[in-house]
């Protein structure tokens, strides 16, 4: 990609999308079938969507459209599970987590990071200009910097409050779902039919410092085959690494089932063998055909899809009611 395609990515990943879309909140049956271009990410994230989207519809490059539409969580300080203003590890730092894959089965991640925005880009940038898939800690650090990256500080006021808070009585309990979302893991395909995917995360509020999770883990917290479909998980990490949820989801698509199945079996096999009744874990997939489909643990994971100049948030079909 072209440094002025880069830069005009970077720039409008910063705000909100330039286009104004329709919202509709939907059950998860009305949505199956589909084709062409489609976006579709974890939990309520219509900005992201819909930013995606406007450069699907410039570019008709997936790749470019996932990248530039996951700017949109990373660089919210509002949004305390994704990017700059993450909740922190046990230590008060802020660590990132994020990986990409394209259509030709490529794939580009870093993890443990921390004092650079926007990992999803780093993470590309692994791919397209490194022989390595994964970069942590100091040398993902390291080359952030070396490739035109700005250090900051990634801790906002409020998520340092949460921390000193949390520091009275230091107790770790995860609570998936308390904040509507955990990850933001998106996948499409263009009007060409192919597919990419990414997912990035701040991870886990209060986590042990050096924890990693299955966002940046090719197979667990995405995975594409451009011959067959993509999927991407979010909740409990720890359980999707176990598992290799996402590759699971993609190869029980080459076996015939339909994205939405896919996800189920997944689901139902992590359940099987895991306790899951605080637990949540939720996966997406879509499939080369255009089908696509969710499912979750527990009730309350959503996603969003776009397949025309509308934004549509779905309420997941879960395993637990």
């Amino acid at each position: 990609m072209s440094s002025n395609r880069r830069e005009f990515i970077r720039k409008v990943g910063l705000g909100t999308s330039a286009i104004t879309m329709g919202l509709a909140s939907c059950k998860a049956e009305e949505f199956q079938k589909i084709g062409g271009k489609t976006i579709l990410s974890t939990w309520n994230n219509q900005g992201a969507n819909q930013q995606a989207w406007a450069i699907l519809n410039e570019s008709n490059s997936i790749l470019d459209a996932i990248e530039s539409g996951i700017h949109v969580p990373e660089n919210d300080p509002n949004d305390t599970s994704v990017g700059f203003g993450g909740r922190p590890d046990r230590m008060g730092n802020v660590t990132l987590d994020a990986c990409i894959m394209n259509s030709d089965g490529n794939a580009g991640s870093v993890c443990f990071m921390t004092g650079y925005k926007n990992p999803i880009s780093i993470a590309r940038l692994v791919m397209e200009k490194t022989p390595h898939v994964i970069l942590s800690g100091k040398g993902a650090e390291r080359f952030a910097n070396e490739n035109g990256f700005e250090k900051i500080n990634l801790l906002t006021e409020k998520s340092e409050q949460a921390w000193k808070e949390w520091l009275k009585k230091s107790e770790y309990s995860p609570k998936i779902n308390a904040e509507r979302h955990d990850t933001i893991g998106m996948i499409g395909m263009d009007a060409d039919g192919n597919l990419a995917g990414g997912c990035s995360t701040s991870g886990l509020a209060f986590k042990m410092e050096g924890r990693v999770g299955d966002s940046p883990i090719i197979g667990a917290g995405l995975y594409v085959d451009n011959e067959v479909g993509a999927a991407t998980a979010t909740g409990l990490g720890e359980l999707v690494l176990k598992t290799l949820g996402t590759f699971l989801v993609v190869e029980l698509m080459r076996n015939g089932l339909s994205p939405q199945d896919a996800c189920k079996k997944a689901v139902e096999r992590i359940s099987k063998k895991y306790d899951t009744s605080v637990s949540q874990v939720g996966f997406i997939a879509l499939s080369k055909s255009g089908d696509y489909g969710a499912y979750a643990i527990q009730k309350g994971f959503q996603y969003v899809v776009n397949t025309s100049d509308n934004t549509n948030l779905i309420d997941a079909i879960s395993l637990k009611k």
